[in-house]
């Protein structure tokens, strides 16, 4: 068993030993959602990987600060608000609340903080103050604030890149910039655009100013693992360092990045016109599903989807759903859940989910042999370790977060399906089998599996 978590760090391109800089206690940051446009499954995605992580820090006994921003202020937002003809504040409030729908829909651990970019002005203004000082940005006099790049030798260190093959960072008017790569910490007002008053002039912030105040905000000059999507690698993660470091900050000491959710080989985004909407996703599968697919490959490889793919997932969590409902059943209780040596040592291999699954596959496999043999012993250790692996993933069945996201649902289809029973089971006594085997047979048409046992007759979607 593998006692030491092990983490793959974007920075040094190797997976090393996690050490917190503080014992017992992490702090994570990780980019949320510009609120702009309802979530697809590519979104949600790095919600559920980061989710993954801080449930298992917290499981091995780390108290976890997790901060996930919200960026309510934004060119994509000033532009949906001219398209939906409502203002910029009412198009990030409505999508936010589209993202906290999902995210709970999912499963997703609500964040210790959720900073929103436009309550955080102040904050912005005093690390430009800094910045301009030492001399790490500029205002040119028309209200931007730039930060200047050839002042950080370290630029670019994340991606890997050289500064000089870059084109120029396309975010303002190259007349006031001292170097076309240079980016803007704040943008000049335009008419009928939202502004706030800086010493500079009024004017939003650029996006990758947020992230770095926020960050300094809530965990201080230095903190552990600052987590997002691949995308945001170049340019938003290295103005964030470039940013930080400047002002004399630390910043993190791991950057873990999530890979993205693909459709025909490409990453899927609303302008390949093959995003997927969450809450349209949820009306083929239930949200406990989604999420186990959505977990299921490692957070560092690429998801292919499909709804193919998407119902197999479905299909096999079922199976290790029935085996629960099953093992309950038999044993007169719901077991408590445990940590399997198995699955430990996969959770501290970079958090190696698939290894983690095909454990708990051999571990349901032994379950089923020792329902058959009736041995209660093996079952309430199998069930016991399989709830402890679905605690970690956020994929219980037990899970008050899932009953209470289906709970009417749940109650009428139980309610429907008892009574097909019932029919059924007045017809096997009356000796009428071809109406019980109709009846049989209709229930079955419905994805509904039944198992006639000595307890009675049991159901379940298959």
């Amino acid at each position: 068993m593998s006692a030491q978590l092990k983490l793959y760090n974007t920075a040094t391109r190797k997976v090393a030993d996690f050490t917190p800089l503080k014992e017992g206690e992490v702090g994570i940051y990780l980019c949320g959602a510009t609120v702009q446009a309802p979530p697809h499954i590519g979104h949600v995605r790095s919600g559920v990987n980061f989710d993954i992580l801080r449930r298992w820090l917290m499981a091995t006994g780390y108290k976890v600060t997790f901060i996930r921003n919200v960026t309510d202020i934004d060119d994509k937002i000033l532009h949906k608000a001219v398209h939906e003809e409502i203002p910029w504040w009412a198009v990030a409030q409505k999508y936010e609340r589209a993202f906290t729908k999902a995210y709970g829909a999912l499963n997703v651990l609500p964040p210790t903080y959720e900073p929103r970019a436009t309550g955080h002005i102040t904050q912005m203004i005093e690390l430009m103050q800094l910045l301009i000082a030492n001399g790490s940005a500029y205002a040119p006099g028309n209200g931007d604030v730039y930060f200047d790049v050839r002042q950080l030798k370290s630029y670019l260190t994340l991606s890997n890149q050289k500064l000089d093959e870059l084109q120029s960072a396309e975010d303002a008017d190259l007349t006031y910039k001292k170097d076309p790569r240079d980016f803007a910490l704040w943008k000049a007002t335009k008419v009928g655009d939202p502004s706030w008053p800086t010493p500079w002039g009024a004017g939003r912030p650029g996006w990758h100013l947020e992230c770095s105040a926020m960050a300094h905000a809530y965990l201080g000059e230095s903190f552990d693992i600052h987590g997002g999507g691949l995308d945001l690698i170049f340019p938003h993660h290295e103005n964030e360092i470039a940013q930080s470091e400047s002002a004399g900050w630390g910043f993190t000491n791991v950057w873990m990045h999530n890979a993205w959710v693909t459709a025909s080989g490409e990453k899927m985004s609303k302008s390949l016109g093959n995003s997927l909407q969450v809450h349209e996703i949820l009306k083929q599968v239930r949200g406990v599903e989604l999420r186990w697919y959505l977990g299921s490959a490692h957070y560092r490889s690429m998801l292919e989807f499909s709804f193919e793919a998407l119902e197999e997932a479905a299909v096999n969590f079922r199976r290790i759903e029935r085996f629960l409902q099953r093992a309950t059943e038999h044993l007169g209780q719901t077991p408590a859940g445990v940590i399997s040596t198995e699955f430990s040592a996969a959770m501290n291999e970079d958090l190696a989910v698939p290894t983690a699954l095909a454990a708990i596959a051999d571990i349901m496999r032994s379950g089923n042999s020792a329902l058959a043999a009736g041995d209660l012993a093996v079952v309430a250790t199998a069930a016991a370790e399989i709830r402890g692996a679905l605690d970690i993933l956020g994929c219980d069945p037990f899970d008050p977060a899932f009953a209470t996201a289906s709970s009417t649902d749940n109650t009428l289809l139980d309610g429907l399906i008892s009574l097909a029973l019932e029919q059924r089971a007045a017809a096997r006594v009356r000796k009428d089998f071809a109406a019980a085997d109709a009846i049989r047979d209709q229930i079955a048409g419905l994805g509904v599996v039944l198992e006639d046992t000595a307890q009675g007759t049991r159901w379940s979607i298959s």
